[in-house]
C-alpha cells in the first residue's frame, strides 16, 4: 500500500514523506486568505493519475472548501501544516450535499457525505497521516446558531468517508470538527490512530464499519459523544458494524475547546450549561445492530459513562469492555437500553442485546441520581450480561422519595441515560433482563443515601457475589419485583446468602 511516495515507515506518520506531490508547486499559497482548494485537488488528481502517491501539505494554513480523495493517495500534513476550512462566504461553497431518498431513517448529517472539507466515496487504499491539523472553523455544528447544516454548500463534517477499503487516519490534530469530526460509513478494514480531536459536536462516529482498530487517541467533545459506533439506514440497507476495537483512547468532555490540543487542558467554565458529553457510545443509530467489539484501556474524564444502545432493531452482541477509569461522570457510569424506536423500514422486528461482559471498572465522583441501568422492553429481555470488578464512588443524597419511584417504561424514546428521571436506586437499576451476573461490585456513595443499592423488576437469572455497599438504617438492599432464580453469595454483612426461585415483591 501506498507504494508511490511513502515508505512503510514514512506512512506510519515518523517522517515526511520523502517526495511527493508538493501542493505548493499546484498553486496552493498557504496563507489562511487565499482559497486553495483548486490546486489541493489538482495535486491530488495528478497523484491518483500517477497511480497512487502523495500529497504533501508543507507548513502553512490552506483554506480550502471540499477536498477530494482519491484511491492510492495519502495526504500527509507536515509540522505546522493547517487544513482550513473555509468559511462559506459565496454561493459556491463546500460540495452540495447529495440526494437521499432514505434521509428520514437518520439524522441529516448520516444521510449526506459530500458537504464536507475533506471526503471519498467508493475508494482503496487511501490516508491521512500527521503532524499536522485540521480546523473545521467554517464548518456548521448542524445545531444551534449559525449555519444550519442543510443551507446549500455549506460544509458540516471535517473528515467524511463513504463505502471505501484499507483507510488510515493517523498523528493530525483535529479542532472544532464541525457535526462530526470524522463519519466513516461503510469503511472496511479501517485504522485511526493516535489522533487528538478537540471539538464542538462529535469526535468519530464509526457507522457501518467492518475491521476497525481505534488506538491511541484523545478526544475533547463537550457538546457530544467522543468516539460512536453507530449502524444507521445511511447506505441505503442496514450493515452492522463489526470486527471493532477500541483501546488506549481518553475521552472527555470537561476541557475548553482547543485546550487538548495545545495541552493546557482547561477546565469548562464553571455554571455555564454545556452537555458535557464526551462519551464513548454504541447508537443511537442502530438498525444494522453491533457485534464483534472489544473496548479496553481507557478513560473518561467530565462526561457521560458507557453507553450500549440498540433501539432500531438491530442486534447488539458479543461484546467485551475491561479496564476502564472514569473521573466526574454526569450520569450513569453504565447504560445499557433495548429499546423500539424502530426508526427504519416498516417490518423489521425489534433487535436484540446479549452476551456482554463489563470488568475492572473504576469511577470516581459520579453524579448520583442514575447509577447504571440495564434496562429492555416488555418481551425483550436484556442477556447474558456479566459484569465484574467495579468500584463506583457516587456522591450519594438520594431520597425516599427517589426509591419510590417506578420510571415508565418509555419504549419507543431516544435513549439517555437520563431518559428515566431519577432511578429508585443507587446502584444498578435492571428491567426486562435475563441472565444478569454482578461479582466484585463496590458501590460507594460520599453522602448517605436513602434508596436501595438494587432495583429490579422482570427479570430471570441474577446473580449476585461479593457485593459492598454501606448498609443504611431502615433503606433495603434490594427491592425486587417479578424475578426469577435470584441467588447472592459471598456479600454479608450487606446481603445474607439467599436464594430465591421467584420473588414477586420482596425487599431484602
Amino acid at each position: 500500500m501506498f507504494q508511490a511516495g511513502a515508505s512503510a515507515q514514512q506512512s506510519r506518520g515518523n517522517a515526511a514523506p520523502a517526495e511527493g506531490m508538493d501542493v505548493r508547486k499546484f498553486g496552493a499559497k498557504g496563507d489562511g486568505k487565499t482559497l486553495d482548494t483548486a490546486a489541493i485537488n489538482r495535486a491530488i488528481d495528478a497523484a491518483a493519475a500517477a497511480g497512487g502517491g502523495t500529497v504533501f501539505f508543507p507548513a502553512g494554513t490552506y483554506a480550502s472548501y471540499s477536498i477530494h480523495l482519491k484511491s492510492k493517495v495519502l495526504l500527509y500534513l507536515g509540522p505546522g501544516a493547517i487544513i482550513l476550512a473555509a468559511e462559506n462566504t459565496s454561493a459556491t461553497g463546500y460540495d452540495p450535499a447529495e440526494h437521499m431518498d432514505l434521509d428520514k431513517y437518520q439524522d441529516y448529517g448520516h444521510s449526506h457525505f459530500h458537504n464536507s472539507l475533506i471526503w471519498g466515496e467508493d475508494l482503496i487504499d487511501v490516508a491521512i497521516l500527521g503532524p499536522g491539523l485540521i480546523y473545521g472553523k467554517g464548518l456548521s455544528k448542524g445545531t444551534g446558531p449559525g449555519l444550519r447544516a442543510e443551507d446549500p454548500h455549506v460544509g458540516n463534517k471535517s473528515i467524511s468517508l463513504k463505502n471505501c477499503r484499507n483507510v488510515v487516519l493517523r498523528d493530525f490534530g483535529i479542532l472544532q470538527g464541525g457535526h462530526f469530526g470524522i463519519l466513516a460509513t461503510g469503511v472496511d478494514n479501517f485504522t485511526i490512530d493516535n489522533l487528538r480531536i478537540d471539538t464542538n459536536r462529535d469526535g468519530m462516529d464509526i457507522d457501518c464499519c467492518r475491521n476497525v482498530r481505534v488506538s491511541n487517541c484523545s478526544v475533547n467533545s463537550p457538546w457530544d459523544d467522543a468516539i460512536c459506533l453507530k449502524s444507521s439506514f445511511g447506505l441505503g440497507h442496514a450493515r452492522a458494524t463489526d470486527m471493532v476495537t477500541i483501546s488506549n483512547c481518553m475521552v472527555s468532555g470537561s476541557f475548553t475547546l482547543g485546550s487538548l490540543l495545545d495541552g493546557t487542558f482547561k477546565p469548562l467554565p464553571t455554571g455555564e450549561r454545556i452537555p458535557r458529553t464526551g462519551r464513548i457510545k454504541f447508537g443511537t443509530e442502530s438498525n444494522g445492530g453491533f457485534k464483534n467489539v472489544t473496548i479496553t484501556n481507557c478513560t473518561f474524564d467530565g462526561c457521560q459513562g458507557l453507553a450500549l444502545e440498540t433501539v432500531d432493531g438491530g442486534l447488539l452482541e458479543d461484546v467485551s469492555i475491561s479496564n476502564i477509569t472514569m473521573r466526574d461522570v454526569i450520569s450513569a457510569p453504565i447504560f445499557m437500553r433495548l429499546g423500539a424506536r424502530m426508526r427504519g423500514p416498516e417490518g423489521v422486528p425489534i433487535g436484540q442485546l446479549r452476551r456482554v461482559i463489563i470488568s475492572n471498572i473504576v469511577v470516581s465522583n459520579c453524579a448520583s441520581y442514575l447509577g447504571s441501568i440495564i434496562s429492555g422492553i416488555p418481551g425483550h429481555p436484556i442477556e447474558n450480561v456479566k459484569i465484574s470488578d467495579v468500584y463506583v464512588q457516587h456522591q450519594g443524597g438520594g431520597t425516599k422519595e427517589q426509591a419510590a419511584r417506578m420510571p415508565a417504561e418509555m419504549e419507543r424514546a431516544y435513549p439517555e441515560p437520563g431518559m428515566f428521571g431519577a432511578m429508585p436506586s443507587h446502584g444498578f437499576f435492571i428491567r426486562h433482563a435475563k441472565d444478569v451476573e454482578l461479582s466484585n461490585i463496590e458501590i460507594a456513595p460520599v453522602k448517605e443515601d436513602q434508596r436501595p443499592l438494587f432495583a429490579m423488576n422482570d427479570v430471570e437469572g441474577v446473580d449476585l457475589f461479593r457485593i459492598k455497599a454501606p448498609k443504611v438504617a431502615g433503606v433495603p438492599v434490594a427491592v425486587l419485583d417479578n424475578v426469577r432464580d435470584f441467588n447472592v453469595s459471598a456479600s454479608k454483612p450487606l446481603l445474607a446468602d439467599t436464594q430465591l426461585e421467584n420473588a414477586g415483591a420482596i425487599k431484602l
